[in-house]
């Protein structure tokens, strides 16, 4: 996950590649209309929403087709928070042919954006004003904050309530996906985590201890670096996934800690795309 060995690895990574992909990254955020209040290709609509939550009132980036109804998917972003990266993969995912709602996890301490930026992250103000939004989200706040965003998602037109939900994970937002299919398990059909961290643990609200009392199927995308660190997550997580009946892709891919976020500096399209197609054909199956 997130933290200051990742970054330390990330940045000697980075320090010895090429910049092609940071500038693949940067030009499809141009590209897309994801920092619009409402998209202007005319394929997609989208508009800034407020959900009320037991905790209060979370905003959102809600993105969709410009016609019909369509199956729902809860996007939660990396550490950096919902803002312009988040926002243009929302859209992306809008045009594949979904109704796709990107969170604001930090909702309790700031509406976003939080950062403008996942490198303002990498500086020290960036971490010290991140530390007690952090500290201010727990396994339980994400559950109820999950079955509120599905509760608002199935009350919008643009949703095809009769289609199961979707929810995707990047970094920090990678455990999120299979607590939102926790507190939803006849909703949500598919849970999708890219380089997420805390996936496994020993309490009982750690998400491998989750998978039993889901009924989704999983995608776990994980960075190489983090498998180093970590080698037998992706174990304990397969065994936890089977014990419970859960399908399961599992994959090491050879990328960084944060290869498919648009404007992270390890960005890396081709490991991208081809974990977004994953996804994609995850939710075409149970969706």
């Amino acid at each position: 996950m997130c933290d200051e060995i990742t970054e330390q690895e990330n940045a000697l990574w980075f320090s010895r590649r090429q910049f092609a992909s940071v500038g693949a990254g940067a030009a499809a955020l141009a590209a897309l209309p994801g920092c619009a209040t409402t998209a202007t290709d005319g394929k997609t609509k989208s508009r800034t929403v407020i959900i009320d939550t037991p905790d209060g009132k979370a905003d959102a980036f809600f993105v969709h087709p410009a016609k019909g109804k369509h199956a729902a998917v809860i996007m939660w972003p990396d550490i950096a928070g919902l803002r312009d990266a988040y926002k243009t993969m929302g859209t992306q995912l809008a045009e594949a042919g979904y109704a796709v709602l990107v969170v604001n996890q930090y909702y309790r301490s700031s509406p976003a954006p939080i950062l403008g930026s996942l490198m303002e992250w990498r500086t020290p103000p960036g971490q010290e004003k991140l530390k007690p939004m952090i500290a201010a989200i727990t396994p339980a706040g994400t559950v109820s904050d999950a079955a509120a965003f599905v509760k608002w998602l199935d009350m919008q037109a643009e949703v095809d309530t009769k289609k199961k939900i979707g929810s995707c994970g990047y970094c920090m937002g990678g455990p999120f996906t299979v607590r939102t299919a926790f507190a939803n398990p006849d909703r949500v059909g598919a849970a999708a985590s890219f380089h997420g961290g805390g996936l496994v643990g020993d309490t009982p609200e750690s998400p491998n201890n989750l998978l039993a009392k889901t009924k989704a199927a999983y995608l776990i995308a994980i960075a190489q670096n983090d498998d180093e660190r970590a080698p037998d997550d992706k174990v304990k997580f397969r065994a936890a996934a089977d014990a419970a009946g859960r399908p399961a892709e599992i994959e090491v891919y050879p990328a960084q800690h944060g290869w498919c976020t648009l404007d992270a500096p390890v960005y890396d399209k081709v490991q991208a795309d081809r974990a977004w197609g994953r996804m994609l054909a995850l939710y075409q199956a149970n969706l």
